[in-house]
């Protein structure tokens, strides 16, 4: 490969000199979102809920405090992060919870709280930040949707539902910024080999088996492959893509 090449090449996916803001990012996918960033050379932030009991982010990463699920303080926790780590270049609204439990079981408060997290409170934080975006003419928002958006799963209806506002919310933020230079996408995870899964799992070898059955490629995913998922659609190399939900889940929502 000659130079030239390998230095388009690098360009094209080069995040160098953006700034990044990953919520959910202290731990799994998010912090394999935000290394996969930092690693394409963006400075990246995170925000959480959770950062340690000492409230340190892993090395080169910046932590924020941020609870997205109390919507009326979202706007003034922005205006803060903002304010300490400049403008956002790179908004990646990942953070989320589940409530599981049938759906006969379940109140409507069940759902508004984890609706709280993934819809509500993601566009409410990124307002400010799209409208800075605007403002300087470029940026990136990416939203985590999930495959429970594309397939029925028993026993978390309100998840289902949010993921499925964050599909609309993706089509919807695109068609509205697109021509103001802001490009909004989204990720959508299959099974992901994350603590989470390995613990929701454990003893139950007939959901396992029932899992990678459904998978084409007859692996897990890892967290990383969400990560560069993330860091390709925030890159020039896809300067081209807005209004898409990637399904990165080895052929699950479509495969047999």
């Amino acid at each position: 490969m000659n130079v030239a090449l390998e230095d388009n090449l690098r360009q094209a996916y080069s995040l160098a000199g953006l700034n990044a803001l990953v919520t959910g990012g202290g731990s799994g996918l998010g912090l394999a979102i935000a290394t996969c960033l930092a690693q394409a050379g963006a400075r990246v932030a995170i925000a959480s809920r959770r950062l340690g009991a000492d409230g340190m982010a892993p090395h080169g990463l910046v932590p924020f405090e941020l609870d997205l699920g109390d919507i009326p303080t979202v706007a003034a926790r922005a205006a803060e992060i903002l304010e300490g780590f400049g403008p956002i270049d790179i908004l990646v609204n990942n953070a989320g919870n589940t409530i599981k439990k049938p759906f006969e079981d379940s109140a409507l408060g069940d759902f508004d709280r984890v609706f709280d997290v993934h819809v509500r409170g993601a566009l409410e934080l990124s307002r400010p930040i799209l409208r800075g975006q605007v403002e300087r003419g470029h940026g990136v928002v990416l939203f985590t949707s999930s495959m429970t958006a594309y397939i029925g799963q028993p026993n978390v209806l309100g998840y289902t539902i949010a993921k499925s506002a964050i599909n609309g919310a993706v089509r919807g933020l695109s068609a509205e910024f697109a021509g103001r230079g802001v490009r909004v996408n989204g990720v959508a995870p299959g099974w992901i080999d994350t603590a989470l899964f390995q613990q929701a799992t454990r003893g139950d070898a007939a959901r396992r088996a029932k899992i990678f059955g459904r998978i084409p490629m007859g692996r897990l995913g890892t967290p990383e492959d969400i990560g560069w998922a993330c860091a390709f659609l925030a890159s020039p190399a896809a300067r081209y893509i807005t209004g898409q939900v990637l399904l990165v889940d080895g052929g699950g929502a479509t495969g047999f």
